[in-house]
């Protein structure tokens, strides 16, 4: 997209979903089509295990194990629309799992590998799971102890041998035909559930449909600069909306080659994998660059990275000294753009051709309409048009990634919309030539002495010292001011926590920002909670530090 304008403007979503053809099943779309012509012999999948072994698999290979799986669930009655779960780490099943179910035009959830009983126990209900498709290891520990609450779960498929009242999924597969009749499914058939976590009470189950397809072919090629040819990495588990929209399906409906690793991050793995498996794109988030950040460059070494093309990141807004850090170090800037669960796929981004303005999420799609807004009083929304006001972000709908409502819950649903908007409950606010910059959740907004302060201006500026990794700011209440500024600071390697170190951050935040909105006090922190998905808790640091109900927190990295 070299001429933004003029995209916008030519852009149509039913050119869009011409040239993914005539199939609109997801998996269909993203496999089979490829399988059936010249991209037959094309890796599409390069798996890099804990063990350091590797294994590849290419489109044709993956339409076949796909249809095996399939004719699978056909075999054990599982009907179109009924919802199959995976526990699984990042490992070859999960993928054949997820392909062959939306196939089968049955509904996939992914659930965290790191989940506990009791996460995975609210998820299986609310989602009426018919199967599940884990290890044996997984089974024991996580759904074994729960298995009786779940009374819909009817099949349990062990990728690694049987355990009692469990099924061996090897011989079920090595039996399968290799052939199946994809499902027809339409554009607004239910195909994904994806749970996010509410800040109190049951987590929200998503509903998503096939023809969401579309936007994660168009976002790929516009957002992520994915062409034919390219090498993709998405660091995201597929547990997390990321993982699946463009860990598995927007790289596969362009046809490119997708390295997915199995193990945990490590820095000099990271660094390793880009350069030996030449990456040319990358999405990650930005958790994991400010982890990079903190390991020094120096872990680096001699490696160069010349495939490496474009880099894009999402989770959490993109702090301006991450932008800065990958142009000194990796020679190339990040790309950070937004969406939510909700939306699908990405909203708001900072394309190839575009001057990146650190810190801010870039522009709309082309084919989105976005804007920033006030809630009224009496109901509906206003229109702000005047730049750099601060108010919710809105989109117009409909969109193809739209969520199609909130399992089981159609008044929270309902609440997310006004009119013709979808209301983020993400407060930004829009420059003058166009680009929309993050102020904070909704919910996370401080109220101080009359100012209303995004704890991510305030996190930015913490980072901009040389001993910070990562902050976390939130609000807690003060007799006079309504709420203070308290910042919780993670420390990079080689700096100790000290009252002196304590004052300087103090005073250094208070030259950036001014008094009335620098922390008026700083905690230093080992690690600050995160879900697996990147995003600082600050409601956690809040409910910690206030000793409040500390809500779902099925989500949080590490477990719960």
């Amino acid at each position: 997209m070299f001429d933004y304008a003029t995209c916008r403007d030519a852009f149509s979503w039913a050119n869009e979903r011409g040239e993914l053809g005539s199939l609109v099943n997801m998996a269909a779309a993203c496999v089979d089509r490829h399988a059936r012509g010249p991209g037959a012999d094309r890796v599409a999948l390069r798996y890099l295990r804990r063990d350091g072994s590797t294994a590849s698999i290419d489109y044709a290979a993956l339409a076949a194990a796909t249809n095996r799986f399939a004719n699978v669930l056909a075999s054990l009655g599982v009907k179109r629309g009924e919802t199959v779960f995976s526990l699984l780490g990042r490992v070859h099943e999960l993928y054949v799992a997820a392909l062959g179910t939306l196939k089968a035009g049955a509904v996939f959830c992914p659930l965290f590998s790191a989940f506990g009983p009791e996460p995975i126990e609210a998820r299986l209900n609310l989602g009426a799971a018919k199967v599940v498709v884990t290890t044996a290891s997984f089974y024991a520990k996580k759904i074994a102890p729960i298995r009786k609450n779940v009374p819909s779960l009817a099949h349990v498929l062990i990728i690694d041998g049987a355990l009692g009242g469990t099924t061996d999924l090897r011989p079920l597969m090595n039996g399968a035909s290799e052939t199946f009749e994809p499902a027809p499914t339409r554009a607004d058939d239910w195909a994904l559930l994806h749970f996010t976590s509410g800040t109190t009470g049951k987590p929200k189950g998503a509903m998503h449909a096939h023809g969401a397809l579309v936007q994660h072919y168009v976002t790929a090629k516009y957002a992520l600069d994915l062409r034919p040819g390219d090498t993709f990495w998405c660091t995201a588990d597929p547990g997390w909306v990321t993982g699946m929209s463009y860990g598995i399906l927007a790289p596969l409906a362009i046809g490119v080659t997708s390295v997915v690793d199995e193990a945990d991050f490590d820095a000099e793995r990271w660094y390793r994998i880009l350069e030996e498996e030449r990456v040319s794109v990358w999405y990650t988030a930005p958790t994991a660059v400010r982890m990079l950040m903190k390991a020094g460059p120096e872990l680096i070494g001699d490696r160069r990275f010349p495939a490496l093309r474009f880099i894009a990141s999402v989770g959490e807004p993109l702090n301006p000294e991450a932008v800065a850090w990958s142009n000194e170090i990796l020679r190339r800037p990040i790309h950070d753009n937004w969406w939510q669960t909700e939306t699908g796929g990405i909203m708001i981004a900072n394309y190839a051709a575009m001057s990146i303005k650190p810190g801010s999420m870039g522009k709309p799609m082309p084919g989105i309409d976005a804007a920033i807004v006030e809630r009224l009083p009496g109901g509906g929304v206003k229109v702000i048009d005047e730049p750099d006001v601060e108010g919710e972000l809105a989109l117009k709908q409909p969109w193809p990634s739209m969520f199609r409502g909130y399992l089981g819950e159609q008044r929270r649903y309902e609440a997310c919309f006004s009119g013709d908007w979808y209301l983020s409950g993400d407060l930004c606010r829009r420059d003058e030539e166009g680009y929309y910059w993050f102020v904070g959740r909704a919910d996370d907004i401080i109220k101080s002495a009359g100012h209303l302060i995004g704890p991510f201006e305030v996190e930015s500026a913490l980072m901009e010292h040389p001993a910070v990794a990562e902050a976390g700011v939130i609000g807690k209440p003060d007799p006079v001011a309504m709420e203070a500024v308290k910042a919780f600071v993670s420390l990079k390697r080689g700096y100790e926590p000290s009252e002196t170190l304590r004052r300087e951050l103090l005073g250094f935040s208070r030259q950036r920002l001014g008094a009335a909105i620098a922390p008026k006090e700083i905690a230093f922190i080992a690690e600050l909670p995160r879900t697996r998905s990147g995003k600082i808790m600050r409601r956690l640091l809040k409910a910690r530090e206030l000793g409040l109900p500390e809500g779902d927190l099925s989500t949080l990295e590490g477990g719960r």
